[in-house]
This record gives structure tokens, sequence and C-alpha cells, in this order.
């Protein structure tokens, strides 16, 4: 069309009817009528439709019925308290056999509802503190059964066993403070019954409780690294802690105790820059706040001695202080 406008506009203007601008004037209103007719005949573009949102699947309910498991400990607790009551209201009226089958029910029913919760995946939790309470009856039946020092060590044996498997086929925390216990009670009993001579005369006892303690510590920092490290190496410095303890006891001792009360802190704060479980660096600071003090008046004899250790425990911690918080934890 714009051709044949053209053409006619151009004869027009030859015979002198149009002038050429007005001739351009007519071409360019038909080009904008053209334009405008396009225009109107179009689509308009569509926003992009956006698809419609997936359904929120509302969360899974989770039925946690706590009313059970503290019916659990507490039952768990009542239990081995019972046991407890009546051995020391009965214990000289009691026959043997009487001792034995009551120290060996309450392991069977503890130990039994563990294995059940275990099999059947419920309450982990309440599993590991009620296989923990049936180690340490079992253990104590097995003594009961047994008597005197070998019932003693046999009893920490068996105790310490049953621990081990609880650790190897359960996870909890009170497992390994069932396993602490039971080897504290077994460095003690080795150094009483075993360690010491039958007169008592050992003047070296508490040294050698002190260094039991000091493998308690290196058994729980290596279990630390496959079952809960937190509760695992907290209690490796509770036995560095006991063993401190032990050598202020020991004549001429203070400056092992100063050794073991400062290596095992070290070895928490260094953990604690790593890991940032604030239970490290309370159990460090712990031990630095007693023992130092507690070592150096026993050196001393005065009481400035307790200052000193202070002063040093408090220097010792600031600077782990500045030192851990320029770290970054590496997990």
């Amino acid at each position: 069309m714009p051709s044949r406008l053209d053409d006619e506009l151009l004869r027009l203007v030859s015979a002198g009817v149009l002038r050429q601008y007005q001739a351009e004037a007519l071409r360019a209103a038909a080009d904008a009528e053209v334009e405008a007719a396009l225009a109107r005949t179009q689509p308009e573009p569509t926003a992009a439709v956006a698809p419609p949102p997936k359904p929120r699947t509302p969360p899974a309910a989770v039925h946690s019925n706590a009313l059970v498991e503290v019916l659990g400990y507490v039952g768990g607790a009542l239990l081995l308290g019972a046991v407890a009551l009546l051995t020391l209201a009965n214990w000289g009226e009691m026959g043997r056999a009487a001792r034995i089958s009551t120290g060996s029910v309450a392991a069977v029913v503890l130990l039994g509802s563990a294995i059940v919760l275990r099999i059947f995946r419920r309450r982990d939790q309440l599993a590991s503190a009620l296989a923990s309470l049936g180690c340490c009856v079992t253990g104590f039946a097995t003594y009961v059964a047994i008597e005197g020092a070998a019932g003693r060590v046999i009893g920490v044996v068996v105790a310490l066993a049953l621990a081990g498997l609880g650790l190897w086929w359960l996870a909890g925390s009170s497992l390994l403070v069932a396993t602490f216990g039971i080897l504290a009670v077994g460095v003690l009993v080795v150094t009483a019954d075993l360690l010491t001579p039958a007169d008592g005369s050992a003047s070296n006892s508490a040294g050698i409780a002190g260094t039991g303690f000091i493998l308690v510590a290196i058994v729980l920092g290596v279990l630390g690294l496959v079952r809960d490290r937190p509760t695992a190496w907290s209690l490796a410095g509770a036995a560095m802690f006991s063993s401190s303890i032990c050598w202020l006891i020991q004549e001429r001792g203070e400056i092992m105790a100063l050794a073991v009360g400062t290596a095992g802190p070290a070895a928490l704060l260094v953990a604690y820059g790593r890991q940032r479980a604030s239970a490290y660096a309370v159990v460090g600071c712990s031990i630095l706040l007693v023992i130092w003090p507690t070592a150096l008046y026993q050196l001393t004899d005065n009481v400035a001695g307790v200052a000193i250790g202070l002063v040093v425990a408090s220097v010792a911690l600031l600077f782990a202080v500045l030192l851990l918080s320029r770290r970054r934890p590496t997990t």
C-alpha cells in the first residue's frame, strides 16, 4: 500500500494538484496510521507466570513422652536405693545366699531393662543410664558372692567389662561416668589390696594411687576419640585432679601434684581452644585454682603460699584466655 500511495502522490504532484510538501505530509500521516494499526493488532506481552508454590509439608510431629523417660530414671534410682538400704539395714542378719540373690536380682533387672530398651530402639539415653547402674550393681553382687580382696578385684573387673560392652553397644554419657567411677574404685582397690603390704606401712600408697589415676585419665582420653568427647575428656581432667590430690597426700609429693595439676588443665585448655567445649575450660580452671594454692601452702607452710598459688593460677588462666581467644575453632 505505501508504494501505491507514493505513485498516486507523485502523479498528483506532477499534475500540479498537490505541492511537494503537501504530498510528504500525506505520506507521513499514512505511515503513522499504518504503524498504529499494526500496534493494535499485536498481542500484549504477558508477564511470566510464576509456578505455583509447592505445598509445605508439615513437620513430623515428635511424640517424646518425657514422663516415661523420667519414670525410668526414677525407677532405676529407686531400685538401686532400695538395694542399698536393704543391704545396709539387714547386712548382719542376711545370709550369704540372701545377699547374693539381692544383688543378682537388682543387676538382672537393670541390665535386662537396658537390653530390652536397646533391642526395641526405645530411649537410648535411658538404656545407657540403666546399663551404667546395672554394671555397678553387678560388680557389687560379684564382690558379695566372692568376698574378700579377691572379690573386690574380680567385682571391679566384671563391672569394668560390662561397662566396656555397654560403651561399645550403647551411646550415652552415663556409661562414661560409670566407667570413670569403676576405674577410680579399681585404682583404690588395687592400691589397697594388691600393692600395699598387709601391715599398711607402705609410705608410697598415695603416690601409687596418683599414678593409677593418671592411667585412668589416659584411658578416658582414648575413649573420648570414639564416644562423647566432651564428657570423656572432662572426666579425664577429673582423673588428673584426683591424681593431684593423691600426690598432695603423698609425703613430699607437692611437686608432682603441681606437675600433674598443671599438665591436666593445660591439655584441657588446648582442647577448649580446638573444640570450644566449655566443660574443658571449667574443669581446667577448677583444677588450677585448687591444686596450685593447696600445693604451695603445703610447700611453704604459710598462708602466703595460698596467695602465691592464686596469683600463679590467675596469671596462667588470663594468659590462656588471651591466647585461646585469638585462635579459631577447627571443628
